[in-house]
């Protein structure tokens, strides 16, 4: 076996220790199939072995899910089709067959849980007669699939509910809810928690003392669902009838696993459990044999996962992990951002042009680790972390850093002026960061000497909640200063993506077209309670007005006026230019102001101010809901396509990940170059002719577009004469 260890004591006891060769965590591939297939024909079938103990020989964990690199293998055929439900429902059908074949081998079994578990690890567990856990505070169980547009299909949608009843399984499953070992104890999903690093001799115990606990609950005759199943169950039903409006109005009806998911849970478990996994992989090959699942696990999973192991990483230069901090500006942006480098370990110089300010920020730090007291925040940490950080107005407490990241206002001149300051005290020879969300990286790279040591850090607010940092390079930006970012992304847990210099790059740039989309359909007339039910049922996390008020509607002016400035002649005026400044002049400026296209009354719920009705007269006829989305949808989709085009991206995966992360464009299409791919780049291509004709050139079609259709080519296959280029 090359994926596990098989031992056998003097007890009879075997002891199945699982270390998948390469992998830093334990996964289920084609070789681990096969070990496990053949693992459990000698545990079946051999009278020595008593029973046996599940474990892991990775420091990393039990185990996670399914490979899938191996996963989306499976979804593919010699000639590039997508085979059929029922050639998929025979492969996933495979491990489904395994655990069962592992619960009802007539042996005892015990799962020895030390850390991550999750997925078909959990799975893997929940097919075993007994669950013990080692008391970690990082350890997690769960089935977390649904996030990645899967549901669980090694028997988790069967057998969870069987063990907690179907309500309380639903709403983990539903969420891709974790639990920690002694949540998973009270709700009896384990059956023990033991001491860490304990588990695999606990778990001996067990098999020697139950020798004939062989069988699990629901292969008893009479055993009956926790909470109760079936259509005569009243609570089963109104579970049921809950569940499903519940889910369509969350996920908008775009996702398919979810409902699948209910499907499943519905029709199986009231079955033998024989049939009911049978039922199960039908609905996950469904699912699998949709382009979604492939999409959601290629940009959520594997391009992401990518990004954070250093895909985009310069070659052949050394790691350079940030000591020393040099955080200007304290305000939101900059306090966030010491937040997270001061957990990650990172010592902090936070600087503000007043004392105050810069308090202020370290206040915010404190703030934000005291409201995670008892979530893994102990008050030794929060004070060991507060204490990296230090708030200053002193240039000269800079000295020793070798990193900055400067997050002051946005103005070229202001942050000319902090970066010449900073050079005087650290030397050019420092990389310098600018966390500018529009600003040209090119030209702010002029106030330091050595433009090379010069990128632009872009995060997202709020920074301890936002997964995505935009790495941005200058004309002259040099690989050791694309290392750093990348490294100091790395250190704080973060996502990168490496874009190119533009106004606004990739993520402000294009996520500002689905604001101005928005603010062009109020000014047509269209009802704003129509563009924002769209743009929600599109996939998006709010409404285009919603989220205009958020980041505010005067800055958007602001940043709209300095790009007129700085462009002049070349500036290509927006229809919602005018819109927004009429906003603004009204003192509609937004959230911050308590009224912009909503209105903020301190004792009720925002709602869409009557005010937009007298601004903005509504058209006697409106557009139907499906033909706002598809402008929401699609002014996005080609200004991501420009991106492209003009070499502000350089990779579709980027602009994927950047997408989802970054604004949280419609996480089922795996972003907006997978769904571009998947309805094809000619529909595409169709859809923004006719849009153009009718709504003007800004949806015309890029020539890169055009010639990807006439080629039937796609932007994971790239054009031949972009790769020529």
């Amino acid at each position: 076996m090359n994926t596990i260890r098989f031992d056998i004591d003097a007890d009879g006891i075997a002891t199945l220790t699982i270390d998948v060769p390469d992998q830093s965590m334990n996964v289920i591939g084609p070789d681990f199939l096969a070990d496990l297939d053949a693992a459990i024909t000698r545990i079946a079938s051999e009278e020595a072995i008593k029973g046996a103990v599940i474990g892991s020989g990775k420091d990393s964990g039990f185990m996670a899910g399914m490979d899938l690199k191996y996963f989306a293998s499976m979804l593919g055929t010699a000639d590039g089709s997508r085979p059929a439900p029922a050639a998929i429902f025979d492969k996933v059908f495979v491990l489904n067959g395994l655990f069962r074949r592992l619960e009802t081998s007539g042996k005892p079994v015990a799962c020895a849980i030390e850390g991550t578990c999750v997925g078909g690890g959990f799975e893997l567990a929940l097919a075993c007669h007994r669950r013990i856990v080692g008391d970690s505070p990082k350890t997690q169980l769960g089935l977390p699939e649904i996030l990645i547009g899967l549901f669980p299909g090694g028997g988790g949608s069967q057998r969870l509910p069987r063990v907690m009843g179907v309500q309380a399984s639903l709403m983990y499953m539903l969420q891709g809810k974790l639990f920690r070992p002694a949540e998973a104890a009270m709700l009896k999903v384990v059956d023990q928690v033991v001491p860490q690093g304990t588990a695999v001799a606990a778990a001996k115990l067990w098999v020697k003392a139950n020798p004939s606990a062989n069988t699990q609950p629901w292969d008893v005759k009479g055993f009956k669902v926790p909470g109760g199943a079936g259509g005569f169950n009243p609570g089963f039903v109104q579970t049921m009838a809950a569940a499903l409006p519940m889910t369509l109005k969350q996920t908008q009806r775009n996702m398919n696993a979810p409902i699948a998911l209910l499907s499943a849970v519905y029709e199986g478990i009231t079955l033998p459990m024989d049939r009911a996994i049978r039922v199960e992989s039908k609905y996950f090959a469904k699912v699998a044999a949709d382009p979604q699942a492939s999409n959601m696990i290629r940009s959520l999973f594997v391009n992401k996962q990518a990004a954070e192991r250093g895909a985009r990483r310069p070659k052949g230069e050394a790691k350079a992990p940030t000591k020393k901090l040099a955080m200007l500006g304290a305000g939101m942006m900059g306090a966030g951002i010491a937040t997270v480098a001061a957990q990650a370990g990172i010592e902090v110089v936070l600087f503000d042009r007043d004392q105050a300010y810069a308090q202020k920020g370290k206040a915010h730090v404190e703030a934000v680790l005291t409201k995670r007291l008892g979530k893994g925040m102990t008050p030794e940490k929060l004070a060991e972390t507060l204490a990296r950080v230090t708030p200053t107005t002193d240039y000269a407490a800079l000295a020793g850093a070798d990193f900055v990241i400067e997050a002051v206002f946005e103005d070229v001149a202001i942050k000319a002026e902090v970066t010449k300051k900073v050079e005087e005290v650290l030397g050019a020879d420092t990389i310098f960061g600018s966390n500018t969300s529009t600003l040209p990286i090119t030209k702010l790279a002029r106030a330091w000497s050595k433009p090379e040591n010069f990128i632009g850090v872009h995060f997202f607010s709020p920074v301890e909640k936002m997964p995505l940092v935009e790495i941005i390079l200058g004309k002259q930006t040099g690989p050791a200063a694309i290392a750093k970012a990348l490294d100091f992304v790395s250190q704080i847990k973060k996502t990168p993506i490496v874009v190119h210099d533009s106004r606004g790059f990739y993520t402000s740039r294009s996520f500002g077209t689905y604001v101005q989309e928005g603010a062009e359909l109020v000014g047509e007339g269209v009802n704003p309670a129509l563009i924002e039910n769209a743009g929600k049922q599109l996939g998006m996390p709010t409404g285009p007005l919603a989220v205009s008020d958020e980041v505010s509607i005067e800055l958007g002016v602001k940043i709209m006026t300095a790009a007129k400035k700085e462009l002049g002649d070349a500036y290509v005026p927006q229809g919602s230019d005018d819109i927004m400044v009429k906003m603004v002049d009204a003192g509609r400026l937004g959230r911050k102001n308590g009224k912009g296209w909503y209105d903020y009354p301190e004792d009720a719920k925002k709602h869409l101010s009557p005010v937009l009705g007298e601004m903005f007269p509504r058209a006697a006829q409106q557009p139907d809901v499906e033909a706002v989305k598809e402008r929401l949808l699609y002014r996005q989709l080609i200004e991501c396509a420009r991106c492209f085009e003009e070499g502000v991206l350089e990779t579709p995966e980027d602009g994927d990940i950047g997408a989802i992360f970054g604004w949280g464009f419609a996480p089922y299409t795996g972003g907006p170059f997978s769904h571009m791919d998947t309805v094809g780049i000619s529909h595409v291509v169709a859809v923004l002719d006719r849009l153009a004709a009718s709504h003007g050139e800004r949806f015309a079609p890029t020539a890169q577009l055009r010639e990807m259709a006439a080629n039937g080519a796609t932007f994971y296959r790239p054009v031949p004469s972009r790769a020529a280029a």
